[in-house]
Parts: C-alpha cells; structure tokens; sequence
C-alpha cells in the first residue's frame, strides 16, 4: 500500500460516540465555559440574510454576527475563496512570505485607507486594539509618554490589554488590577479632553461610532478636533474601526462618513473585513512603521493564507458591487419607515448605515420586573423570526448584511413594530 493511500484510509477513521442523550443547547452548558449571555437559540445553518435552528425554523438575521457577516452567510465569492485556497495552502507561518497576506495589505492599503502605510494580521479586533495599543507605548518611549486616552461607553475587547483601553467599569469588574497608562474622557466634549491631557498623554484611541457602548456617533467637529489636536501635541491619532469598518456605514471607513478627510496615524479593524471568517487587522502610517520591526510583534495564525484569501474575497466584492451604496439606500428606507411610525416606544434612530441603534423610551414599555428592556424585545423578536443584537439597556441594533434587499428591510422593520406594539402600556 502506497503511502498516499494509508494517509486516505487513515483520515477516514473516526471515534464513535454513543447516541445523543442531550440537546446541543445541554451540552453547551456542560462542556462550554459560559462566559457568553446566550439567547435561546441554537443556529445550524444560513444562507444570505437567513439561517435556520436546528427545528428547521427559519430567521431573518439583522445580527450578522454581530456585524460580521458583511456579504451574508454563505455567499459564493467568500465560500469558493475558502474552497479554493483551503486545496492549495491554510497556513505556513510568518517566517515565510505568504502571497495572500501581502495581496490583501495592497489592497487595504491602496483601496481603503487610500494612504501610504503599513498592515499587520490578527485574529480578532481585540488583538488588533492590543497592536494599536503597543504602537502607542512604542512611539512615546523616547518621550517618556504612555497614556492613551479612551472614551466613556467605548468597546475596545476583552484581551486584558484592550479591556483596560474600555471605559467601562462593567467590562473592568473583577479583574483588577488592571493595568496602567489609560485615561477616560467623556466624548464628543472637546474640552473635556484638553484638561485631561498631560506630560504623559501620547494617543488617542476612539471609535467612529461606538457600537457595543449604545451606537454613539462621534461628531465630525469632535474627530477633526482630535486630530488637529493630535498633530499640535505629537500624540497619535487611532481609530478602531472594527465594528464600523469596511462598508457597514455607507463608506469604506466609518470616520470618512463622518469627517471626510482625516489621516489617521493607526486603524484597527475585524469584523466585516472576514465576511464571518476570523482575521483582523491594523494599519500604521508610513512615517511610523518604523517603530514595529522584527521581534516587536507577532501573531501565529495572523494573516494565514486562508484568512487573508477570504477576507480579499469579502473586501473586493463590496469594491466591486458597490455596496455602500446600498447601505445608504437602506438606512434611508429604515429611517423614513421608522419616522413614518411616530411610535411612542422610540426616542431615536442614531448611527450610520447599517450600523443603527433603535433608541427605546422604557416609560411606554410594559417589560417584566427585572428584565433588561432591550435583551427582553430581543427574545420577542427570535419569537417573531428575527434575529437583532441589543447594545445596553435601551438599545436593539439593526445590523444586516450590507446586500440586505428591500424586501428584507421591510419585513424585519414590520416585526419590530408588531413587537414593539405588542410591548404598549395600555
């Protein structure tokens, strides 16, 4: 027997478990750490804006895992890239030149940023905050400098590194001591950040829009104010975008929808970029590449030649189909039905594209004692056939797929409303 063919006979071998005496929703609790809030609901399979539970029943998902899958699930351009490259090459090590990686730096780098600059591959947003962070701590070293200033309801992930960079006390709870050289300002209040800059003050690191924090928007007065003020004091100017990235609020970058023009000096992203498949990334203006040469960062499967096949797929596809523009037609459908309402259980629709929080006036709401408002209309709506992330207590998130049709719109934004009704204080 050929070598070959015991390789096939031996892959074909597998470990016989005794029959399922549990559902897959037991032996999650059994097996898996629960360290997420799960909702009721167990996902087997997805197609475009639908996936289906494991009774067949079938949702609209307006989640998108979480602003993840931007072309849908399962779309042809990402699922042959996956296919494709998983035949030739997954994964060799960075002590190599990986083709896919640099194709896909070209890319960011000349259609996104669409300034001089240099890419580093993670796999995750936190991991990308954690190199914006260490940029940070390696441009102030000459200086003495290292405090990073961050932002109130900010989100930054949950590495100890990028959970501390969170300004929030939830996120911090339980882990002290957390470490230092983080200063939190409130946004959207420019003077709030000149009084708390000091001699160690070396970078600012906002989102566009705060996601996970309430979807908060910065103003374009307040991005632009930071970063002029970023080049009068010498302090880096570093946007997360992994949330807000690559289409999800109507442009390439979430900071060109609301300051055109900006440079920053780092971006984070993940996300949207992997189309679902895990990478994430950060960008460093030509002039400070410098400062990271070899030894001073790394990632084992950062930027491996599957991750970056797919996330090219995901990235050009948006390019090529014009997607933001859909975005915009989208949000301006959402925000023209929702107003048409006039519903008394919404303050507001804030954000950007499809990146959008449904504000909710609890006074009009007849929620049971001790639920969360927005995590309690969330459950209504998986009840209903919709699938939608709430952020904080007062906010349900609307986050579909950047190719979300029409009809899609229509239907998803008809269920929220007979939910919403349903939820009236008579």
């Amino acid at each position: 027997m050929s070598r070959s063919s015991h390789f096939h006979l031996r892959r074909k071998r597998s470990i016989v478990l005794p029959n399922k005496t549990m559902t897959s929703t037991e032996e999650a609790k059994q097996f898996v750490l629960q360290a997420y809030g799960r909702f009721d609901l167990t996902v087997t399979r997805g197609e475009g804006t639908r996936v289906w539970d494991e009774r067949g029943r079938e949702y609209l998902d307006f989640c998108s895992g979480i602003a993840t899958c931007s072309l849908g699930h399962c779309h042809p351009a990402l699922t042959q890239a996956i296919a494709e490259q998983s035949t030739t090459l997954m994964h060799c090590s960075n002590l190599y030149y990986i083709e896919q990686q640099a194709n896909l730096a070209e890319l960011i780098v000349e259609k996104v940023v669409r300034h001089p600059g240099k890419i580093f591959f993670s796999n995750s947003g936190a991991e990308a905050n954690d190199g914006l962070i260490k940029f940070a701590r390696r441009f102030g070293q000459a200086s003495g400098r290292y405090d990073v200033i961050t932002f109130n309801k900010s989100f930054h992930g949950r590495t100890i590194g990028a959970m501390t960079a969170t300004a929030q006390a939830k996120i911090h709870e339980g882990f002290d001591p957390l470490p230092t050289g983080f200063t939190y300002v409130e946004p959207n209040d420019l003077d709030a950040v000149q009084a708390a800059l000091t001699d160690k003050t070396i970078a600012f690191l906002l989102e566009p829009i705060q996601g996970e924090g309430g979807v908060n928007p910065m103003t374009k007065e307040f991005l632009e104010g930071l970063a002029a003020l970023a080049q009068e004091k010498e302090l880096l100017f570093l946007l997360d975008e992994v949330q807000c990235g690559f289409g999800r609020t109507g442009d390439l970058n979430g900071y060109d929808t609301i300051a055109p023009g900006l440079v920053p000096d780092g971006i984070s992203w993940a996300k949207g970029m992997g189309g679902g498949f895990p990478i994430g990334s950060f960008y460093v203006a030509e002039k400070h590449a410098h400062l990271l040469g070899p030894g001073s960062h790394g990632s084992t499967y950062g930027g491996n030649a599957l991750a970056c096949a797919a996330s090219k797929a995901v990235i050009e596809t948006i390019i090529a189909e014009n997607l933001t523009a859909n975005v915009k037609a989208r949000e301006a459908q959402i925000r023209k039905t929702i107003e048409s309402w006039n519903h008394p259980a919404i303050t507001e629709v804030r954000g950007h594209g499809l990146l959008l929080g449904i504000a909710l006036n609890f006074d009009t709401l007849d929620i049971p004692e001790g639920s969360m408002p927005s995590i309690h209309l969330c459950t209504a709506l998986i009840e209903k056939g919709l699938l939608v992330p709430p952020a904080g207590p007062e906010i349900v998130r609307l986050l579909p797929p950047l190719n979300v049709s029409v009809d899609d719109i229509d239907q998803a934004l008809q269920l929220i409303k007979e939910t919403l009704d349903a939820h009236l204080k008579s």
